[in-house]
């Protein structure tokens, strides 16, 4: 393979939103990893009830709810001073490392002044596209020069999976009643029909207008979105 096409490899990247759109207009910047990771672990979860009754040896595993997807990866930053990778010779000052280790909690960590909260994330790299927020990092210097500068860092982390609510009911494809609904007006679309197709009866249909603050349920616009709480029967 010939040498430039090393040069070429993707780099993964964290991109940093004061949105949770991650629209390009709210992009705060993103840090790009030094080294790819050697590898990164994915983890899923579902809790289950199991309460036990009186005098029964088991029960059955009830379904409560699936956690949200999480990913750890391990990134590397070094700075003593040459970077022979893919036999590149770059040069870094002592003071790199602690820089990167900032920019990186700067983007990932600390807290927005606008949103008043930490930024919203996308990690990416080949096939990965993870729009997340950080759960974790523990940072471990291992290598100092006479001043005691750090010279090099382990970003061990975790990003837990984010996605906004219309995406992850979509996903989810949940027709319960007892379920937050959201839906986008279609052309035809009738609020007591809505009700019906979502709660069996368009009987709810006044409490829907009053939940979304509809003066005029008869005259929806197409493109609007409708909320449709949860319904007790």
């Amino acid at each position: 393979m010939a040498f430039d096409s090393f040069t070429m490899l993707e780099k993964l990247t964290i991109q940093s939103f004061s949105s949770g759109e991650r629209k390009i207009k709210d992009s705060l910047g993103s840090f790009e990893a030094m080294f790819n990771p050697d590898s990164y672990s994915v983890s899923y979860q579902n809790t289950y009830g199991t309460k036990t009754g009186i005098n029964t040896t088991g029960s059955n595993a009830k379904y409560g709810f699936s956690k949200p997807e999480r990913i750890n990866l391990k990134l590397i930053l070094d700075g003593n001073n040459v970077d022979t990778h893919f036999g590149i010779l770059n040069l870094f000052r002592n003071d790199d490392v602690s820089k990167k280790v900032q920019k990186f909690l700067d983007l990932t960590r600390e807290m927005n002044g606008d949103i008043h909260q930490p930024p919203y994330l996308i990690i990416r790299w080949g096939d990965l596209y993870f729009k997340c927020r950080l759960s974790s990092v523990n940072i471990n210097y291992t290598q100092f020069n006479g001043s005691g500068i750090p010279l090099r860092a382990e970003l061990d982390t975790e990003f837990i999976k984010d996605v906004e609510t219309v995406e992850r009911l979509k996903k989810e494809n949940k027709n319960s009643p007892d379920l937050t609904h959201y839906r986008i007006v279609g052309t035809h679309d009738q609020l007591p029909l809505m009700c019906k197709a979502i709660y069996g009866s368009a009987q709810y249909y006044p409490w829907v207008a009053k939940a979304n603050n509809l003066n005029d349920f008869r005259n929806l616009k197409p493109g609007q979105r409708i909320y449709f709480p949860p319904i007790e029967k």
